[in-house]
């Protein structure tokens, strides 16, 4: 690629991207972002590939899964090897955007007190032992193109959120701690880990009540929108970062200071 944000020449090696929890929000930007720089774009989500979509080779490159399954998911990271063989076996970026947070049946936050241990090793599979698993199982395709990868964390992983419940808060959180272990542990195989904090954006599943927080704990009186978080995740995979290792960059509007 000759430029961060540019269209990779015709000569060079077509760059992959593979994309967990694509269907909707942050996922469907950053499909968008990378395929606008011409890069090849493999996602897993819980749904079938959805046709609106517009990116190139979207069926083909789409799997569905359910990424609480540990077995399936191992399976997965098997399939994707043999799914890179077009691009010399090479993986650039791994995004691990996949996540899950239950809600009640009044559809309020699952505190530490009400979430039985079902739903939160449930939300644990998803949120914080998927991104490790599929990880693990890439680490060569990873490592043969130098590759990256980012976590999605939350800001709700370092405060009580009066949305996000207890699960999904802890799961990010650990999340965190575990993209700086992976820093250390990957880095020396030339594959950068780093991770992105994102506060409140505007997609679909933004809860009543978010206007609030935008009014009183953001200093650009203003939510995000997916189009800046796939920005500030494509920063982390392109060369415009190589000396980025074991960040976690908050993209909130100021929500954390």
């Amino acid at each position: 690629m000759s430029g961060a944000g540019r269209p990779q020449a015709s000569n060079a090696p077509r760059r992959v991207l593979l994309l967990s929890g694509a269907s909707r929000g942050i996922g469907h930007a950053t499909v968008k972002r990378f395929s606008a720089a011409g890069w090849r774009v493999i996602t897993i989500s819980r749904q079938p590939f959805p046709e609106q979509c517009p990116w190139e080779m979207g069926p083909e490159d789409h799997i569905q899964l359910d990424l609480t399954d540990v077995a399936a998911t191992e399976a997965a990271a098997e399939e994707i090897k043999e799914r890179l063989r077009p691009e010399g076996g090479r993986l650039d970026a791994l995004v691990n955007n996949a996540a899950i947070s239950p809600k009640g049946r009044d559809g309020g936050r699952l505190g530490s007190l009400e979430m039985d241990i079902e739903g939160w090793l449930r939300v644990f599979r998803v949120n914080f032992f998927a991104p490790i698993i599929l990880a693990r199982g890439l680490v060569e395709p990873l490592q043969k193109a130098k590759g990256s990868v980012v976590n999605v964390t939350s800001i709700a992983g370092s405060r009580v959120h009066p949305f996000a419940g207890a699960a999904y808060s802890t799961s990010k959180s650990a999340l965190a701690g575990l993209t700086r272990e992976m820093a250390s542990d990957f880095a020396p195989l030339g594959i950068r880990v780093n991770a992105i904090s994102p506060g409140e954006i505007d997609t679909s599943i933004l809860s009543p009540g978010t206007e609030k927080i935008v009014r009183e704990q953001i200093p650009m009186r203003r939510l995000g929108r997916p189009e800046e978080v796939a920005q500030a995740i494509y920063f982390l995979c392109t060369e415009a970062s190589s000396y980025v290792n074991g960040a976690e960059l908050h993209i909130n509007g100021g929500q954390h200071v």
